[in-house]
């Protein structure tokens, strides 16, 4: 564990982070744990816990706030957790699941570094279940496959179309994390059990910057620089990943 220590500072801040817009942070987590050299099944079920405690409480926060709207939300979830399920039954290679993870955290980084514009009004129309059905599906299928909530993908795609406020992205992004997470490590059970290397001190630091961070997220935080430094490591650990694998070809 010792050579770990470091990750207990990084994990604190990468909740933080993401917990103030909403999400669970198993991206960042993966990124760290990507320089360390951990098997995949444990950084996906690592990953995939710290998420649903992390985007568990931002979805506590941001429901008190008055930010979370139930009928843009469901639709979501109730098609994205049997697939998460499944993404989480799935075996890939190491290869390929290293080459998914690179993309899934570039898209990550874009989102951090990216102000997706949002419409101004308060009250916004949800999508038609024709929409809904299948991005959820899609979305949370890769997610339960990788080991991420799907936020990423979700809350960029209210924004861009117009379905939500940037609050409300975080509100409904954080209640599909926490149903892709939970699904997904129900599959992972179901295949072979949950694998954990020695991480609860990284549990108790992702809970403590989750802590915070939802409580600055529901309260008007925006954070831009540590949002873009975050950016910066995520395409870093993404790179790091690709040229792994380009050496043990």
């Amino acid at each position: 564990m010792r050579e770990l220590w470091w990750l207990i500072p990084a994990f604190f801040m990468i909740a933080l982070v993401y917990a103030s817009v909403g999400h669970g942070g198993a991206s960042g987590y993966l990124a760290a744990l990507s320089f360390v050299v951990v098997r995949p099944d444990e950084m996906a079920t690592t990953a995939l816990t710290l998420n649903l405690f992390v985007a568990g409480m931002a979805l506590m926060s941001f429901v008190r706030a008055g930010h979370f709207i139930s009928r843009l939300t469901w639709p979501f979830v109730i098609s994205s957790a049997p697939c998460a399920l499944l993404g989480g039954l799935t075996v890939v290679p190491v290869r390929m699941y290293s080459w998914l993870l690179a993309a899934a955290l570039s898209v990550a980084a874009i989102r951090l570094m990216t102000d997706v514009s949002a419409p101004r009004r308060e009250h916004v129309k949800a999508p038609g279940l024709a929409i809904v059905l299948p991005i959820g599906g899609g979305v949370g299928w890769l997610s339960g496959l990788v080991g991420i909530g799907g936020g990423v993908f979700l809350s960029p795609l209210m924004l861009l179309l117009g379905w939500a406020t940037p609050k409300q992205a975080a509100a409904s992004s954080a209640g599909f994390i926490v149903a892709n997470s939970a699904a997904a490590l129900v599959g992972r059970w179901a295949r072979q059990g949950i694998q954990y290397g020695p991480f609860w001190p990284l549990l108790i630091a992702a809970l403590a910057g989750g802590i915070i961070g939802a409580r600055l997220g529901a309260n008007h935080f925006s954070g831009k620089a540590l949002k873009r430094l975050l950016a910066v490591i995520l395409l870093i650990a993404a790179v790091n990943l690709l040229l792994n694998q380009g050496i043990h070809t």
